[in-house]
């Protein structure tokens, strides 16, 4: 309990800090939201004080009151789950974009992190148990993908599967033409036939580093005493490989795999711009070219809880995985 409450309190903390520069860092950005808005508005007319007055409130950038005050004000909103209205999907609220736009993401970049994870991990270990085999011999071909610029590999993939050969789209999320978003089949099979091709960039970029880094700390754990004991005392080799040298050279990869999953989100506006899709990091993109103060603050907000929310989940796991972190606990 004495763990778990230091935990906690640490990422409250962290929450606090990332609350207050999520606060402060739009609004030292150059530009105005405000004022875009009163130049979209002047296309139609004239534009009176009172009106500049009511849309400072409305995006909740009032310029009259002190800073200290829209801090404040910025913190009470955000607990009571009011984001404000977005200037660059005017006038959906950032809630509703957030709502609309999180789930492609999520349902993307995050299905295909697991996925290069899990079969970076599985292929590394097979890897470090097996030094010399042609796995062992296929990780440098992996990792070769991996330094290769994401944007580029996507581009070469969009070329070959999507211009050349025509097996999947070039963009978007959905067929728009033939289904309509629902829990039925035809939508769901669309869903997945449109990101396929992004969720194959995602693993093939991927996937070699999680295949190195295991397969290099299953060679170091292949090497300690205990390995030497369990083959001495006649155990079967799978349940080594699993049990005894698996289950410890994962641990670094479960700490970088935290990280990956919590930096989902941020990680998704490369992505998600290559290929025209629908998600958080389309609108992220958006928000910023737009200087949407509101829409931004609640991006970054869900990127916030995503990360600390991932590491705090993974602190947790490690007590589980590790019985030594128990022990100093």
């Amino acid at each position: 309990m004495r763990f778990l409450l230091q935990k906690v309190a640490f990422y409250v903390v962290a929450l606090w800090a990332a609350l207050t520069l999520n606060f402060f860092l739009p609004r030292w950005m150059p530009g105005n939201p405000v004022d875009m808005m009163l130049s979209k508005l002047a296309q139609k007319g004239p534009v009176s004080p009172e009106a500049r007055s009511a849309i400072e409130l409305l995006l909740g950038t009032n310029s009259s009151a002190p800073i200290w005050e829209q801090y404040f004000d910025y913190l009470g909103k955000v607990f009571a789950g009011d984001f404000g209205v977005s200037v660059a999907y005017f006038p959906a609220s950032v809630g509703d974009v957030i709502g609309r736009t999180l789930p492609w993401t999520i349902g993307l970049i995050g299905i295909a992190t697991v996925i290069s994870f899990v079969l970076g991990i599985v292929l590394g270990q097979l890897a470090g148990w097996k030094r010399g085999s042609w796995l062992d011999n296929f990780i440098p071909v992996t990792t070769m993908f991996q330094s290769v610029p994401y944007f580029w590999l996507a581009l070469i993939l969009l070329f070959f599967f999507g211009s050349m050969w025509r097996l999947f789209p070039l963009n978007g999320g959905y067929d728009v033409y033939t289904t309509s978003p629902g829990l039925d089949w035809d939508f769901i099979g669309s869903v997945l036939y449109y990101g396929a091709l992004p969720a194959l960039t995602i693993v093939i970029s991927s996937v070699g580093g999680w295949m190195l880094g295991m397969r290099n700390m299953m060679v170091s754990t292949l090497s300690e005493d205990y390995i030497l004991t369990a083959e001495a005392k006649g155990l079967k080799p799978r349940r080594i490989m699993t049990t005894y040298a698996a289950r410890n050279a994962v641990l670094p990869s479960v700490a970088g795999f935290a990280i990956s999953l919590g930096f989902v989100v941020a990680g998704s506006i490369v992505t998600e711009v290559v290929f025209s899709y629908p998600g958080i990091g389309s609108a992220l993109l958006q928000a910023v070219s737009s200087n949407d103060y509101s829409l931004m603050q609640g991006i970054f907000l869900v990127i916030t809880l995503s990360v600390l929310g991932a590491n705090l989940l993974v602190d947790l796991l490690y007590t589980l995985i590790d019985p030594r972190t128990r022990a100093r606990a």
